[in-house]
């Protein structure tokens, strides 16, 4: 084989290493969506189930526990909207510290799945074709890359899908983002693993207004009748202080570094 000919085979390859694993996710995503698999990621599924799932994992907990890590992962990976759901269920199901510790090892293997999928796709040749902002943008991140990530992770503000990305495209390296994401999410992932072992009582009592609801319904005294509940009702305005004020701690480094930076030198 000539030498132009190898040129193009390792293009070839080049091109399918890069395009076809962000290609493979996105088919994926689209099936889930098109087959509606993402309408069972709610708290109504979760009580509906519950009994049969508890069921389940107490004569099969070893694989329980696997089969819920893998759809952590899952879920994390396709960026579905129900990473609150997830560790909620987990403490419900497993109890707060192992339903804990398998929320934060699937949603960083999950990260770091779409992280590297990005950073391959996306994050290198952005970084070849970097105009002088983006590149004085990405080289900032960098220089504090851990301290940013603790500080995005920390403060559960920032969707968690955008949290995964960003940091691909700013060249951030493995390492420093298995690092700041599995001690990032930490906090949260326990708070909320810890509400959702509490999450029986609201299931019953959301129960019993669903059917108290169908009942007057029934005599025309009510309207239409919903069982819902919503994760996000498990998070506090205190909470979200607490996480922020975590957030704010991660950035002192920062904030010392460029005083000192800025401060006159005698």
């Amino acid at each position: 084989m000539d030498t132009a000919g190898k040129s193009d085979s390792q293009s070839r390859r080049s091109w399918a290493v890069r395009w076809l694993p962000l290609a493979a996710l996105l088919a994926v995503v689209a099936l889930v969506y098109a087959l509606g698999l993402h309408n069972y990621l709610t708290l109504a599924q979760l009580a509906e189930n519950r009994d049969a799932l508890k069921a389940f994992i107490s004569g099969n907990f070893l694989l329980a526990l696997a089969i819920f890590a893998g759809v952590y992962i899952a879920v994390v990976a396709l960026s579905l909207p129900g990473g609150a759901l997830m560790t909620v269920s987990g403490g419900f199901l497993f109890g707060w510290l192992i339903g804990g510790l398998a929320s934060v090892i699937g949603a960083t293997i999950g990260a770091t799945i779409i992280f590297l999928i990005a950073k391959t796709a996306l994050g290198e040749p952005l970084a070849a074709r970097a105009g002088p902002w983006l590149g004085k943008l990405r080289a900032g991140f960098q220089e504090n890359a851990l301290n940013y990530l603790l500080f995005l992770r920390l403060v559960p503000v920032f969707p968690f899908w955008l949290v995964n990305l960003a940091p691909a495209l700013l060249g951030v390296p493995l390492a420093t983002y298995l690092l700041g994401t599995f001690a990032g999410i930490i906090p949260a992932t326990f708070a909320f693993a810890f509400a959702g072992v509490g999450l029986d009582s609201v299931i019953e009592a959301q129960q019993r207004s669903y059917e108290t609801c169908l009942a007057e319904h029934a005599g025309g005294g009510a309207g239409p009748c919903e069982f819902a509940l919503d994760p996000s009702a498990l998070v506090t305005p205190q909470l979200l202080i607490a996480f922020a004020a975590l957030g704010a701690v991660a950035l002192i480094p920062v904030i010392l570094k460029k005083f000192r930076k800025e401060a006159p030198t005698a």
